[in-house]
Formats: C-alpha cells, structure tokens, sequence
C-alpha cells in the first residue's frame, strides 16, 4: 500500500472502518469466547448437574484447539478468502453459542467447543492483525490498539449483559438473545465493511505463488529465524505469567482486602487495559516496539514486586491498574514487530505460528502459579516467579538478531 499518497489520519479513510469491524468481531470473539466462558461453567453446572471438571476440561480442550488451528491461518485465507473466513468464523461461534444454549448432552459440549475454536480461527486475533496490517502503514499501531479494545470490552459490557439476562429470561434465553444480537449487528458490517486495499488482493502473498497460495517453506524459514523466536518467546513467557496472575488475582487478593475490594481491583485491571491500549496507541507508532514491549514486561513485574511487600488497599489497587495498563497491549506489540522485521510477506503465517505457540504455552499459567501455591502454601513464591518471568521476557525481548524471514 502506498502510504505516502493516502491520509490514514482522515476520518473518511476506509481503513477506519474496517477497524470498527474488526472491533466488534474482537468484542463478541472475546466476550463469548474467554470472557463468557465463566458465565457457561456456571450455568452448565448448574443446569445439568456436569462437574466443573467436565466443563473445565472442554475448555481447555478449545483453547489447545484454537492454538492449532490458528497456525494454518495464512492458507485458509488464501484458500476462501478473507470475508468467507470471517464469516465462517460468525457461522461457528454462532452455531458455538447456540449449541450451549440447547445442549442436552456431555458430547455436545465438546461440539460446542470444537466449534468456538473455529470461530477463533475466523475472527480471532491473527486475522484482526493480519487484515488492519494490510490497511494501515503510519498508523498501524492505533488502528490494531482501537481494534483490540474490543476484546475488553467484550469482557465489560458482554458478560455482565448475559448473567443479567440470565437472571432475568434464564440462561438459554439469554445466550439465544445474545446470538442474535451478534449477528445482526456483525454481519452487515462484515459484508460492506471488511476487505483488503485494492492494491492488496491477498495478505502476505509477496513470496507465494502465482496461484496465490503461501510459498510451502515458510511457516519452515520463520522456526529457523531467529527474529521470530526473539519475538514469540518473550510474549510466550509474559503471557504465561499474565494468565496465572490474572486467574488467581481474586483469590490472593480476598484474604487480604476482601471479596467486593478484590473485585473493584479486577474490574479497575480490566479498566486500565483499556487505558493502556489506547493511550499506546496515540504515539506507539513512533516508537520501538522492542523496547517498548520491554518497558510494559518490565512494569508488570515491578506492578507484582510491590503487590508482594504490601496489604495496603490502596497500594494493591494501584498495582492492579499498573499491571492493567499492560496487558492489553501483549497483542498489540507482536504484530507490530513482526511486520517491522518479519515482513510483509509472512506476515500472516508469523502471526498464526507465533499465536499458537503463545496460546499454547500461556496457557500452562494458571496451573504453575496454582502449583507454587499448592508447594508454598501462599503466592509469595509463586508471584515471584512470575516477577522474574517477566524480566526474563523483558531481556529476551531486547535481542534483535539480524536474520529475517526468507520473502521479507
């Protein structure tokens, strides 16, 4: 795309709604795919009687799922193309969100599952990233952090909405509703809005093809690259010390300052998350994203250092919204880096390798921080070792080999 010759400052710039799509599909992915998957462990169990173990278990398997399947992003999008993918992608996780709505049976929460995974396939984080990167040149990093701001305030506004509807209509009703909703106010949007620049027919196709396919070596070249690793590595071990935090942050912080305070200090993280991101955004352009992405690892490890020597309330709410400040930009950054070193070529293919690799080993962090606990008996050794992961990705992060992909 040539930057030069287009205003992407100007509101009447077509790639501003785009963003607005990608930031809807980032709210409902996120909302009925993370975040609302609290809402469904309780209500299953509470409808049909199923061990949280079962339900437990069918998510994770979802999680495990997506991470695989995100790998093979590049292809399926030069496949069907962006647009039927994407809406592929509304297809299943409606068809997800229906299913829990109707279920009956313990396989079928597996089906459900299995199909919310290839929601996040179709509008998950590498297609958002891979579809605004083809968009946006000077403001890439604004439009990715207003796009993410989706995924929070999927968590924000989504889960309340449904356990409130659920109190009042029940849950099935509720996730009926709230199905519908998604796809009224989506699929129009996904149709006039969603696309590729007229100069772009394909995402990172400077190397594939004359078919448009993905050159067959390079999801090879980029585990040979050591830029890919440099960047996958630190956000593997970041995002693995933000997930166990994240999961066991109410119950540290209940003993210490209480069940309602321990909630404001969630709900001030999740805030803060989407302070980060767009006050990131403002300026991150101009900016290195390796050092950068340094500064936010290095702040959330100083957030925990302090958390630990502390039972004031103010002070552990006020690490909360520094911790906060950061998380929502652990999506932001990667892409960025990627296209600055990796290219537009393999873009897509480093974004859906490096999304799996990150999934699969963060989600490992919930069960290492719970085990430091279970051998410690507190979370003082168990939250040190996510300080020092955190500086150890912050290090990581730093390095800036000189190799770059094969078609960059």
């Amino acid at each position: 795309m040539a930057a030069e010759s287009i205003d992407e400052s100007s509101p009447h710039y077509r790639g501003w709604r785009v963003v607005l799509a990608c930031f809807l599909m980032a709210f409902f992915m996120f909302g009925f795919g993370l975040y609302g998957q609290g809402v469904y462990l309780s209500e299953l169990q509470r409808a049909h009687g199923w061990p949280g173990t079962l339900v437990s278990a069918a998510s994770t398997f979802s999680f495990l799922l997506t991470s695989v399947l995100v790998i093979f992003t590049d292809d399926l999008l030069a496949r069907v193309g962006l647009r039927s993918l994407i809406l592929g992608g509304l297809s299943a996780l409606g068809a997800s969100t229906i299913l829990l709505a109707l279920m009956a049976a313990p396989w079928q929460l597996y089906l459900a599952y299995a199909l919310m995974s290839l929601g996040w396939t179709g509008m998950g984080t590498v297609v958002i990233a891979t579809v605004l990167n083809s968009w946006f040149e000077r403001r890439r990093g604004l439009a990715l952090s207003l796009a993410f701001n989706g995924a929070t305030c999927g968590g924000i506004v989504l889960v309340p909405v449904l356990l409130t509807l659920t109190g009042s209509i029940g849950f099935r009703s509720a996730m009926l509703a709230a199905t519908t909703a998604m796809v009224v106010l989506l699929l129009p949007v996904i149709v006039a809005f969603v696309g590729w620049p007229a100069d772009v027919s394909q995402p990172s196709r400077g190397g594939g093809s004359a078919g448009g396919r993905p050159a067959a070596h390079s999801r090879k070249a980029l585990l040979g690259n050591p830029a890919f690793w440099t960047m996958v590595l630190p956000f593997a071990i970041a995002l693995l010390a933000q997930m166990g935090f994240i999961v066991h942050q109410v119950t540290f912080l209940e003993p210490i300052i209480g069940r309602s305070a321990a909630g404001f200090a969630v709900t001030i993280m999740a805030t803060m998350a989407v302070v980060g991101r767009l006050s990131l955004g403002l300026f991150v352009d101009r900016l290195d994203p390796r050092l950068a992405s340094s500064a936010s690892m290095t702040s959330q490890a100083a957030a925990l250092f302090v958390l630990l020597q502390s039972t004031s309330p103010t002070v552990l709410l006020v690490c909360c919204a520094v911790y906060g400040f950061s998380i929502g930009n652990m999506i932001t950054f990667p892409p960025l880096i990627i296209q600055r070193e990796i290219g537009r070529d393999a873009f897509a293919a480093a974004m859906g390798l490096g999304t799996s690799i990150s999934g699969i080993v963060s989600a490992f962090g919930p069960g290492i921080i719970g085990l430091a606990r279970s051998l410690t008996g507190n979370y003082t050794m168990a939250f040190a070792l996510c300080v020092v992961l955190d500086l150890v990705a912050a290090g990581i992060v730093l390095w800036r080999p000189g190799a770059s992909a094969e078609g960059s």
